[in-house]
């Protein structure tokens, strides 16, 4: 009856509450028990039967809009559960983890190439331990490196290492590997890896065990056939490799335009120098040069443009199909098959989703109000994705959206038909979408590019109408691809103009939720068509954003953060007005550092400046992030035990650090205790002379904080990777080693850690920084047994993630894994030390 028709705002409050139940569910620590989601599924759709069934014998519909948005928000709440449930099912059983399994599978993506050896994603299809099958996850991701290290097999001499074969997409091989749960670093503000894997289908990570005891015992691996499968894939790598090989040449800035053009063609986003990325990140086009929800959307728009233009040429076309509806469709569909070919990454398809569901909509004739439609466009993204939710790109997306379809710029409608319009349109899109999204993007990453509109100005339509064409057209006509290449290096030259401004990028403290959503909601209320009279009320809603400063330690205290680095040590210590960094973790491959991917964010996330920067000695797994360090970190100075002869000596002068230095910041005391004066690295050794080992020479400092009452302030102990001859020597030369927190010596070697050097030391908390595990087995068994015989706590970072200390709370460690746990991320494993 239609005087008793569900009210109009039903489907926005089911809407809505499908958005709220995905919300509630990524909240979720743990999972329950499936049934437990399968039973809030049962009565949720139990209630809609009920309800549907009275308003039928009653003739009318009482729903409330609270109603329908708790029951929307039950059912997918359920729902969102039980497919967690099921994937996490199919995860990696921990009594496989470190061992040597022979799998047999197809290689399901191009193969990424590495410094070290090969990235690969296989596709499992079967497994065996000593010859028995077993259950490992359908989708794993190994590295192939030119020697594997820890296998007893690694070459002795340079011309025994063998660098892997060359691997196609859909091969189909047998390998003997080593897997291990997905594991990332967990640090403040820091990316979440493990949540990245599992939106990805991924469960599993490990390397390929290669050496001729292991081919003897298992076999070599073996190339079993080429196949069919993933042929998009064995696309994307013959057009990668054809750009490639293409490249090799040119010259190097030929050879980096060159990745950009495979970056924009394949999506391999490797392909570009990192030099290109900073680059780019600084002027605020970095979404261009990338695979990107924004970039397929301009590719959507340029190939309905250009489809409704050739349509109403033929007017048989225009007859059987209206020009607009034909634009509309094509569009969609180009953009489908340009995110596949690009690989099909989950930005791409969270696109492809929106665009579907808005020109369905278009298509139907339905005329609704704009929120109705972006709400819709984002249930039926995360319907796909939930886990999307969580992902910056889903923010800048839809944001970005909402905006322009409130301020008419972004519905469906008729465009501009001069250049003139054109530009003007672009222009003022631009303005509106910089103005809502600078405060969501400070948010997300704590930093914008203040010369961002200029600079997309500039590359949106250069990148859009000229590089991206030129670059996919190079698939037919391969001399495209060096035209692309120099319009690449052509926009490069205003870039990097605009990215030598004094102020061309702002970096501000991450601000917390509450402040950050005041922001965007300043913003978004300046960029609305409104009155200026409102608009300016916007304003004070983002002064606490941009004004917000990280919590600091009292004077006379002090706050240390042990960042999760892996396999490596980083360690920041923060006084009231003064901040250190001892040690800037591992370098994990050519294209990136624990500097790079961890610190540099999270001391640009706690608004920090530091003043020193330590370097225990000059081993990679403590040096590998010093140089991103350093480039961002301006006024640091340089203090460590690296040598005279090492390339960090020309970033920055290197004073060594010696027993005897010391210094006092904001009421706490830093005493260097070793190494001894005539052992610091000298410039040169003298001859006949034996160096030193470089563990032998690491710094060991003591910090302490300021006496209160009469009782002395509680202190910490930074030792590097002294070994037990320097613990001896520091035990004999009765410095004060007593300390509240001890960074545990070399990472928990057994070579460390000696009994002696323990009881002198008695610290409250025994903190070791090792990757999960690590082909060292750092720390060892009778290391972790020696201190927890103590009576001391031992904390690891691959079981904490990001371990916070204060000398006010001695007694006290936050870790960031157990803080901000959700269910995806890696559990530590029942009866791990």
């Amino acid at each position: 009856m239609p005087g008793h028709a569900a009210r109009p705002w039903h489907l926005p409050a089911a809407l809505l509450g499908a958005l709220l139940g995905v919300a509630l569910q990524l909240q979720q620590p743990a999972l329950w028990p499936w049934p437990a989601y399968a039973a809030l599924l049962g009565a949720g759709l139990c209630t809609v039967l009920a309800l549907a069934h009275a308003a039928q014998r009653q003739g009318a519909r009482r729903w409330h809009g609270a109603g329908v948005l708790l029951i929307a928000a039950a059912l997918v709440y359920g729902l969102c559960g039980l497919r967690a449930a099921a994937f996490l099912a199919d995860a990696l059983a921990p009594e496989l983890e470190g061992r040597d399994l022979r799998v047999t599978g197809v290689i399901a993506a191009m193969p990424q190439s590495r410094e070290t050896g090969l990235r690969l994603r296989l596709a499992v299809e079967s497994a065996r331990l000593d010859g028995t099958p077993v259950r490992v996850p359908a989708l794993i991701d190994l590295s192939w490196y030119a020697s594997t290290p820890g296998d007893g097999a690694q070459a002795a001499v340079p011309d025994e290492v063998r660098p892997p074969p060359a691997l196609q997409a859909g091969e189909r091989w047998r390998l003997t590997v080593r897997l291990k749960a997905p594991h990332g670093g967990r640090n403040p503000h820091g990316f979440d890896y493990e949540l990245w894997l599992w939106e990805q289908g991924v469960q599993a990570t490990g390397y390929v065990r290669t050496g001729a005891r292991l081919d003897a015992l298992h076999g070599p691996p073996e190339r079993l056939a080429a196949t069919w499968q993933h042929p998009v894939e064995q696309l994307r790598q013959r057009v990668r490799d054809a750009i490639v090989r293409r490249a090799a040449a040119a010259d190097m800035a030929g050879q980096r335009a060159m990745g950009v053009v495979a970056a924009l063609v394949t999506g391999d986003q490797r392909a570009i120098e990192r030099a290109d990325w900073e680059l780019f990140r600084a002027t605020g086009v970095a979404h261009l040069m990338s695979i990107s929800g924004l970039h397929i959307t301009l590719f959507a728009w340029l190939a309905a443009a250009l489809i409704q233009r050739a349509w109403r040429r033929s007017q048989r076309l225009c007859l059987a199909l209206p020009a607009p509806t034909a634009a509309l469709v094509g569009g969609v569909l180009l953009a489908a098959a340009y995110a596949l070919f690009s690989g099909w990454g989950v930005p791409a398809q969270r696109t492809v989703g929106m665009l579907a569901t808005v020109a369905l909509l278009g298509l139907s004739g339905r005329r609704w109000p704009w929120p109705q439609v972006w709400l819709l466009a984002c249930a039926v993204v995360l319907a796909a994705d939930p886990w999307a939710l969580l992902q910056p790109g889903f923010w800048l997306s839809f944001v970005a959206v909402g905006v322009l379809f409130a301020t008419d710029s972004g519905a469906i409608g008729a465009r501009p038909s001069s250049v003139k319009g054109h530009f003007h349109a672009l222009l003022r899109e631009q303005w509106v979408v910089t103005l809502a999204l600078t405060p969501l993007t400070l948010l997300l990453f704590g930093q914008v590019s203040l010369v961002g509109l200029l600079a997309n100005l500039l590359a949106i339509p250069w990148t859009t109408l000229v590089v991206t064409p030129l670059a996919l057209l190079g698939v037919l006509w391969a001399p495209l691809w060096q035209a692309a290449a120099w319009c690449v290096q052509v926009l490069s030259l205003p870039l990097q103009w605009l990215a030598a401004w004094p102020w061309a990028q702002l970096a501000l403290p991450m601000a917390p939720l509450w402040a950050g959503v005041a922001a965007v909601a300043g913003g978004t209320l300046l960029a609305l068509r409104l009155p200026w009279g409102w608009r300016v009320l916007g304003l004070p809603l983002l002064l606490p954003a941009l004004w917000w400063q990280a919590p600091r330690p009292a004077p006379g205290q002090f706050e240390l953060l042990a960042a999760d680095v892996g396999q490596g040590q980083a360690v920041l210590v923060r006084t009231a007005r003064h901040a250190l960094l001892y040690d800037a973790g591992p370098r994990y491959h050519q294209d990136s550092d624990a500097g790079e991917r961890v610190l540099v964010p999270l001391l640009r996330a706690l608004g920090e400046r530091l003043d020193l920067l330590v370097l225990s000695h000059r081993d990679s797994d403590h040096t590998g992030g010093a140089a991103a360090v350093l480039s961002a970190q301006l006024r640091a100075r340089l203090q460590g035990s690296i040598g005279a002869g090492h390339v960090l000596q020309a970033l920055r002068p290197v004073e060594p650090c010696a027993a005897g230095q010391g210094w006092q910041w904001d009421g706490v005391r830093f005493e260097m205790l070793y190494p001894p004066p005539d052992m610091a690295p000298a410039p040169a050794a003298a001859p006949g002379a034996k160096a030193p080992k470089s563990n032998a020479l690491s710094c060991v400092l003591r910090i302490t904080a300021a006496a209160e009452g009469g009782v002395p302030g509680a202190s910490a102990l930074l030792v590097g990777d002294i070994e037990r001859a320097q613990e001896q020597a520091l035990v004999a030369a009765g410095v004060p080693l007593a300390a509240d927190l001890l960074l545990v010596p070399h990472h928990g070697s057994k070579t460390s850690s000696s009994e002696a050097f323990v009881a002198a030391v008695r610290p409250r908390l025994a903190l070791v920084q090792a990757g999960y595990r690590n082909r060292f087995g750092h720390p060892a068994p009778e290391v972790a047994a020696r201190y927890r015989g103590h009576g001391m706590a031992l904390v690891q970072t691959a079981q904490c993630g990001a371990a916070r200390w204060s000398s006010s709370t001695p007694q006290a460690v936050h870790c960031e894994r157990e803080a901000a746990r959700r269910y995806w991320h890696h559990a530590w494993p029942l009866g791990a030390q």
